[in-house]
C-alpha cells in the first residue's frame, strides 16, 4: 500500500488542515487560524471553513483566506488536474495570487501592536493566578509606548536588528530600557506558545549605555570611622550592615540571613542580583546577630521610614549628604580598595557577566568568597 504523502508544516498562524482519514470523498478538513482561547490560555478550535479532496486545495483556501480573498463554497472551483492555463492548475494559480496579496499588502500579519494587545489581554486581563500590581501595568504600558517605532511593523518580520534598533534610538534612561528589553522577552515568550513566530529575536539584546541607575558617593574612610564609633545607634547600626554587604535597602526586607554559615542570601532587581549570596563580614556579625535577636530581621517595620531617619542621624554627626544607596557604593569601594577580585566583587554586588566564561561557566563556593570578603579591613 502506497504511504501518503507528507505535507510541509504550514507556517504559524496560517490555519490547520487536518487528515480525516482515508475511505472519505473530502479527508482533509481545513481550519482558520486560532483567535480565541479558554481561561487557561488553550487554543478554541472554530469550525472547519470547508472539507477538501486533496492538501493543496486546502492550502488554497488557507492562503485566501489568509489574504482576504476567501468566499464560502470557492473550495469547488478549484481543479487540480487543471494545466491548461499556463501549464498550472488552477490551485497553483490561486495560491500564487493570494499569496502576492499577503506578502505584499502584508494581509492576516498582525502588527507589533496588535500582539501586545494579545500579550496584554493574556498576562493582566486572563491570567487569574495572580494579581499584578499597579506599578507592573504601569511599567508594562510605558515599555510598549517608548518603542513605538515597532507599532505598525508586521511582528512576524521583526528581526533582532529591528528590535536592537527600537532600544538603541531610544533616548531614555538605563531603567527605561530595561524595560522595553523585559517587555520584548515576554512577547516573544507568548508569541513562541501561541505560534505567531518560530524564533525568539529578543534573546541576543543588548542596553548599549551605562546604568545611571548606580550612581552614588561612597562614605569616606573618616565617615564610617564616625559610625563605628556611633555603632550602638539603631539606625548607624543598620547603615554599618549596608555598608559590608553591599546590597540595594529594598532587599533587607526578605533577605535570608544564615547565621550557621554565615551568609546573606537574596537581592532585587535583576536576575544576577536575585537570590545571590554574600558572606557576612566578621566584622558586621555582631551587628547582625544583635538585630535579628531584637527584631528577629534586619529591618524591621518600626524602620518603616529608615530613609528618613538615616538623613537624620548623618546629619547629627556631621556627616556629608548620603543616601542608602550610597552604602552599596561604599561596599563596592571597600572592595576596590582592598582587592578583592573584580570577578568577585560583580559576583557579590550582583552585577551581570559580559563574557560567556565567568557568565556561563564562573562559579564560586562560599568560602572562596568569604576569603575574599575578609580582605576588608575594619579599623576604628
Amino acid at each position: 500500500m502506497a504511504k501518503r504523502k507528507k505535507y510541509p508544516k504550514l507556517p504559524n498562524g496560517y490555519g490547520q488542515i487536518k487528515y480525516l482519514g482515508k475511505n472519505r470523498r473530502n479527508p482533509y478538513a481545513v481550519y482558520p487560524p486560532v483567535k480565541e482561547f479558554d481561561e487557561n490560555g488553550k487554543a478554541i478550535m472554530s469550525k472547519a471553513l470547508c472539507y477538501v479532496d486533496d492538501w493543496m486545495k486546502g492550502f488554497a483556501i488557507l492562503t485566501a483566506y489568509r489574504a482576504g480573498t476567501y468566499t464560502p463554497g470557492m473550495e469547488k472551483e478549484l481543479n487540480c488536474d487543471d494545466t491548461d492555463s499556463a501549464n498550472a492548475s488552477s490551485v497553483v494559480q490561486r495560491i500564487l495570487a493570494d499569496y502576492n496579496l499577503t506578502k505584499n499588502g502584508r494581509l492576516g500579519q498582525k502588527t507589533f501592536e496588535e500582539v501586545y494587545n494579545d500579550f496584554y489581554d493574556y498576562k493582566y486581563e486572563r491570567d487569574k493566578s495572580r494579581n499584578y500590581s499597579v506599578a507592573s501595568k504601569n511599567s508594562t504600558r510605558a515599555a510598549f509606548k517608548n518603542c513605538m517605532i515597532l507599532h505598525k511593523k508586521p511582528f512576524a518580520d521583526l528581526r533582532h536588528k529591528d528590535l536592537q534598533e527600537a532600544i538603541d534610538s531610544c533616548k531614555l534612561k538605563h531603567s527605561s530600557l530595561e524595560l522595553i528589553v523585559s517587555l520584548l522577552h515576554q512577547m516573544y515568550e507568548y508569541a513562541i506558545v501561541y505560534e505567531l513566530v518560530d524564533k525568539d529575536y529578543s534573546t541576543a539584546l543588548k542596553i548599549n549605555i551605562p546604568d545611571d541607575d548606580e550612581h552614588g558617593v561612597p562614605f569616606t574612610p573618616e565617615e564610617l570611622e564616625i559610625l563605628w564609633k556611633n555603632r550602638d545607634n539603631d539606625i548607624v547600626e543598620f547603615i554599618l550592615i549596608m555598608c559590608y554587604s553591599g546590597y540595594r535597602l529594598s532587599a533587607y526586607k526578605n533577605l535570608e540571613v544564615n547565621l550557621v554559615e554565615s551568609y546573606f542570601k537574596g537581592g532585587v532587581k535583576t536576575k544576577y542580583s536575585k537570590d545571590r549570596i554574600v558572606p557576612i563580614h566578621s566584622g558586621i556579625l555582631p551587628l547582625v546577630e544583635h538585630r535579628l535577636s531584637e527584631y528577629g530581621c534586619l529591618l524591621p517595620q518600626s524602620n518603616s521610614n529608615f530613609r528618613c531617619k538615616m538623613y537624620e542621624i548623618i546629619k547629627e554627626l556631621d556627616i556629608g549628604c548620603h543616601t542608602p544607596h550610597d552604602c552599596r557604593h561604599t561596599f563596592s569601594a571597600l572592595c576596590e580598595k582592598y582587592g578583592i577580585s573584580n570577578n568577585d566583587r560583580s559576583r557579590m554586588l550582583g552585577h551581570s557577566f559580559r563574557d560567556i566564561t565567568n557568565k556561563v561557566y564562573g562559579h564560586r563556593e562560599l568560602e572562596d568568597l568569604r576569603a575574599e570578603i575578609e580582605k576588608i579591613q575594619i579599623c576604628y
